[in-house]
């Protein structure tokens, strides 16, 4: 063999281990990941009630409109707290609110955050305890996503683990493993995980950035070096054929 021909030969079993190490990694990087079946942003979120039935005398809630902890939101009139006030059953301390005589009381914000829903429009009759509104409390903004896992790929996950967040934007967040739950069905383990992320927590809740929003999350798992997605394979096929 003429040194031109076992040079070629020797450039071509480099590019040959080139090409099946290159292999090699991509197939580990994808075996080190995994991407959601659905998620979607979540928040914190607060039921606003009545603590007395009435009629809805006046409302100061909007879907998507952010309040303090404090603002009033709704002014209800009730005949039956009018009718315990003069009774002295109840008084205006009792209900930890600003109420008059005339047995109209009003309803707070509990939290500071935005309006998610208003569901006690003026002139409807509420009952005691019923819920008038829901806020998004800020700052509590987070993700919940479900993964469909084999056993293997489930021990892999870590509390505390990253998350990348794809928003419908493109853009990409980094996100944390707070919270894991899971069942098992054939085999494969279907987790539900909690996220944390400081950066969409950070953020105003609106447009985009709003609990019930899709969002695309992929679980890092833990790295168990550059072979262990061939190993897992090869173990997998011996397993098939008995072995």
């Amino acid at each position: 063999m003429t040194w031109p021909n076992r040079i070629r030969l020797f450039v071509g079993l480099l590019v040959v281990l080139a090409l099946v190490g290159g292999g090699t990694l991509v197939f580990t990087q994808r075996q080190a990941r995994v991407e959601s079946d659905t998620a979607a942003i979540t928040a914190e979120q607060f039921a606003v009630g009545a603590p007395y039935p009435g009629i809805v005398s006046a409302s100061n809630v909007t879907p998507g409109a952010a309040v303090r902890a404090g603002d009033v939101l709704f002014e209800i009139r009730s005949p039956l707290l009018a009718r315990d006030l003069a009774t002295e059953s109840v008084t205006a301390d009792d209900l930890g609110v600003a109420v008059t005589a005339e047995g109209t009381f009003v309803v707070t914000a509990p939290v500071d955050g935005t309006v998610a829903e208003s569901l006690a429009p003026v002139g409807d009759f509420v009952q005691a305890g019923e819920v008038l509104s829901r806020i998004d409390r800020d700052d509590t903004m987070g993700v919940t996503a479900e993964f469909t896992l084999t056993a293997r790929d489930y021990g892999r996950i870590v509390s505390g683990a990253t998350v990348d967040l794809r928003l419908p934007d493109d853009r990409t967040i980094a996100g944390k493993v707070v919270q894991i739950d899971v069942d098992t069905v054939a085999g494969e383990a279907t987790s539900v995980i909690t996220i944390d992320s400081a950066v969409l927590a950070a953020r105003p809740i609106g447009g985009l950035h709003r609990p019930g929003t899709p969002v695309v999350a992929t679980l890092h798992l833990r790295d168990d070096g550059p072979w262990a997605g061939v190993a897992d394979a090869f173990g997998d096929l011996l397993r098939q054929v008995g072995l």
